[in-house]
């Protein structure tokens, strides 16, 4: 059987910023190898689109004065059918400022609200500070894989699933009742620097800081967000066995590398503190 997919990109202009277009590569590659074509449809300013034709969706983060370039064209021509769509289990990967205008607002460290669509449990308030460096996540919920890689060493726990990435942002964003935390921050600052949250889940829905880009060093995220786009397209028999298995050696040294390197580096620093610190 051959099997399409349809992606939504939006604002591609405005909203790609420290490597966040490799994601759609990731997605159309994977599929490549698969022999399932992704259609990918930019959704731009002042485009007039049907959301129920899209089986996913890639929101990039930008520069705060590209996502007040969009903010409006978003809330008020997309914002009522995305919603709708997230409701009905479209599938969608959000990064930064694609993540925060899913919300209910993002609050700039100027004063300037800028109106989300609301359809995430989340609001953001703007710092002074940013907050910048590699990321290491632990999943509350792991992603199964078609081909996954044990962890390398001992510094890595077993049966620990993780992603890496790269923040840079200076949005604090938190958590209403309404989404889950996609999982806890190792090492790096999360979605404000207090709770230790790293990301938000809803349905089908997946924001997050991590640039970097994500998908390449994190196959398991990149097969997790297709599994669900089929299972919406050709229903729920369309499970992760049918997601034929890639040779992703490479990609998992990507990941493990800088999984070992970031968890060898936090156990340094508390090692250091507890011999200041007896």
């Amino acid at each position: 059987m051959t099997r399409s997919l349809t992606l939504a990109h939006l604002y591609p202009d405005h909203m790609n910023i420290y490597g966040d277009r490799g994601n759609l590569i990731t997605l159309v590659q994977r599929c490549r190898w698969r022999n399932i074509t992704l259609r990918v449809q930019p959704v731009t300013v002042g485009a007039s689109v049907d959301w129920s034709d899209f089986d996913l969706a890639f929101f990039g983060g930008g520069q705060d004065s590209g996502q007040a370039l969009i903010a409006d064209d978003f809330l008020r021509r997309q914002g009522e059918g995305v919603a709708r769509a997230i409701e009905d289990g479209l599938v969608m990967l959000a990064i930064c400022g694609g993540y925060q205008l899913l919300g209910h607002y993002f609050l700039t460290h100027t004063g300037e609200r800028l109106p989300g669509v609301g359809v995430l449990d989340i609001h953001t308030i703007g710092g002074k500070n940013r907050l910048i460096g590699n990321t290491v996540l632990a999943l509350h919920t792991p992603f199964p894989a078609a081909t996954a890689a044990p962890s390398p060493s001992s510094a890595c726990p077993a049966g620990t699933s993780y992603l890496v990435g790269f923040e840079n942002h200076s949005g604090r964003t938190y958590h209403g009742a309404r989404v889950a935390a996609l999982g806890h921050i190792i090492t790096g600052y999360g979605d404000n620097r207090e709770d230790g949250k790293g990301g938000a889940v809803y349905r089908n829905t997946i924001g997050c800081y991590l640039h970097g880009s994500l998908l390449p060093k994190n196959p398991h995220l990149a097969d997790h967000l297709l599994t669900l786009a089929l299972q919406r397209r050709y229903g729920p028999s369309t499970a992760l066995p049918l997601l034929e298995a890639l040779d992703d050696t490479l990609e998992w040294q990507a990941h493990w590398t800088m999984v070992e390197r970031l968890l060898k580096r936090v156990a340094k620093k508390r090692g250091e503190r507890e011999r200041t610190h007896p």
